[in-house]
Parts: structure tokens; C-alpha cells; sequence
């Protein structure tokens, strides 16, 4: 009864067409099948769940400039949201600029948190240097990759640049933050409501986990729907629609790295706080883990049961 029910509310895809942007002039393609879902938008799927990088970007630079966040983060969240804009167009229409707009501020949005991560308490000079080394840096990757138009570079380069960003920023929380929290904290008086050092960083801790799982697990999905194809593309005709968009890998990969990279730059709000010595002033407002994180003002800190505001 079930499966007839379930039959019954689907309907199928259309036969792949020529569709409303006419030929395509991306360099990459997805496992959604072109112009099947749409006469005017090439993958709906992996269109429209780029909404959420729009989302979470508006809502990051409004928490920016509600709580005076480092303006460097603002900028981060307008890079975030332009690879969502970006990735919009390139999937609705499958041509090559806007697949450069995706991909290369993917590259920019990265180098502007390598800046946030490194320029932090160096001189002025240095700062200087630093943003004219990735500003050329991001140069040579456009350069690079326009002229070969190599999907692995780009990919390469993300990788290396985020893995550098993440583990860089591991260190710092470790070996720069922790210390700090400590030694405030034993200066503070018996019964101070600021969290203990090791449960900010024990926080730290459990935010990058969540973010780098949820990120990694986006990869792995994507991955799967590479390998996978054909066969995912002949379960998705047997099911029909609406019930068959579970399976596009590629849309999961863009909600879950959006998700992942939101959390990547709420990360380093916070780590950026805590460097500053701003603990007694902010708080992560994050009760649960199928919640995002925010790093908010002590005074918009949810109240918990017994009265105490939660880290």
C-alpha cells in the first residue's frame, strides 16, 4: 500500500533537453541530469540549495555589525555569499564565467581568512606584506587555472589553502588561546561568571569537529555521486519526482559545506574574541549541535535552567 501511495505522488523527470541558456560552456559537470526538472534552469537542485550560502551570509554579516566583529569577517561572509550567488548562476545556466565566479571566490573567501588568521596582533608592515602576498597569490591561482582551466587545480589550491587555514588556527587555539584563558582566569575572583578556559576551548574543540564533519561528510556524498552515477541516475527515473531529489549528491555537498564553511568563520569570530580577551563580553550562543553557532554579546546569551547564561 505504501509503495502505491508512494508511486502515486510521484511524477517523472522530463527526457534531457536543449534548454532556456542554450549550450553549455562549463568545464565541469554534475550528476543532476541538465533541463530534466526545468526548461529555464539547467540543475534545480544544485541551484537552488546554493540559497543557504545567501542565508547564512546575510545572517553572518548582520551578527557582525550588530556585535562590531573585525570588519575582515564582514567581508568574509560577502565572500561566502558570493560563492552562493556565484554557484546559483553557474548550475542554472552551465556557463564558463559563472563557473568562475563560483570557483575563484571559493579561492578569495579562503585567502581572506588565511589574512584574518595570520595579520592578527602583527604590525602594520606586516599586515601590509601579508595582504600583498595573497592578493598575489590569489593572482597566480586565476592566472593559473584560466589559462589551464584544470579542474584539479582549483581543487588542489581550495584544499591546501583551507587545510592551512584550519590546522594554522588548531595551533593558535591550543597554543596561543588556551594559555591566555588561563592565566585571566586565575585572576579572576572565586564565583566569576565567565566559562573556565578549558570549557571555551573543550567548545572550540567540539565547533570545529561538528564543522569538519559535516564538511567532510558533504565531500563523501559528492564523491559517491561521481562514482556512482548512472546507477544513482537510474534510481532517481525508478522513484520520480519530488521524492528523487534526495539523491543529488552534489546538492547535499552545497548544504553541507555551507554549513561547514559558516562554521569555519564563526570559529575564528570566536577565536579572534578570546585572542582579544573579550570572554567576559561575548559568549557562543550554540545549545545544541543541530544548531549553528553565534558569537553574540554576554547580554543576548540565552538564560539555561539554573539561571546561568550558557557558553
Amino acid at each position: 500500500m505504501s509503495e502505491s501511495v508512494f508511486g502515486a505522488l510521484a511524477f517523472p523527470y522530463h527526457e534531457p533537453r536543449d534548454g532556456f541558456w542554450g549550450e553549455k560552456t562549463v568545464t565541469l559537470n554534475f550528476c543532476e541530469e541538465d533541463y530534466v526538472m526545468s526548461y529555464y534552469c539547467a540543475e534545480v537542485c544544485n541551484t537552488v540549495t546554493n540559497l543557504l550560502f545567501i542565508w547564512l551570509g546575510l545572517k553572518g554579516i548582520r551578527d557582525c555589525l550588530k556585535y562590531s566583529h573585525p570588519t575582515i569577517f564582514t567581508i568574509a561572509f560577502i565572500g561566502y555569499m558570493v560563492v552562493g550567488v556565484g554557484s546559483t548562476f553557474f548550475h542554472a545556466t552551465l556557463k564558463y564565467p559563472m563557473q568562475l565566479v563560483d570557483e575563484l571566490s571559493m579561492i578569495y573567501t579562503t585567502c581572506l581568512m588565511c589574512y584574518a588568521t595570520f595579520s592578527y596582533g602583527r604590525s602594520t608592515p606586516f599586515s601590509a606584506a601579508l595582504g600583498v602576498g595573497l592578493s598575489g597569490l590569489a593572482w597566480f591561482i586565476t592566472a593559473r587555472y584560466y589559462q589551464t582551466k584544470d579542474p584539479q587545480f582549483h581543487q588542489d589550491a581550495y584544499a591546501i589553502l583551507t587545510a592551512i587555514v584550519v590546522f594554522s588556527n588548531m595551533w593558535i587555539m591550543e597554543n596561543s588561546v588556551k594559555p591566555a584563558l588561563k592565566q585571566r582566569q586565575a585572576k579572576r575572583a572565586p564565583g566569576s561568571p565567565v566559562p573556565p578556559a578549558n570549557s571555551i576551548v573543550k567548545q572550540m574543540w567540539l565547533m570545529v569537529a561538528t564543522g569538519l564533519t559535516v564538511f567532510l561528510g558533504g565531500y563523501f556524498i559528492w564523491n559517491l555521486d561521481n562514482i556512482y552515477c548512472s546507477t544513482i541516475r537510474r534510481w532517481r527515473h525508478q522513484m520520480g519526482l519530488p521524492w528523487a531529489v534526495v539523491l543529488e549528491g552534489h546538492a547535499w555537498w552545497h548544504l553541507m559545506t555551507g554549513i561547514g564553511a559558516y562554521y569555519y568563520i564563526t570559529w575564528r569570530i570566536w577565536i579572534h574574541r578570546c585572542l582579544d580577551g573579550d570572554e567576559d563580553k561575548f559568549r557562543i550562543d550554540w545549545s545544541s549541535i543541530l544548531r549553528l553557532p553565534d558569537i553574540v554579546a554576554v547580554e543576548d546569551a540565552p538564560v539555561v535552567a539554573n539561571g546561568k547564561k550558557h557558553i
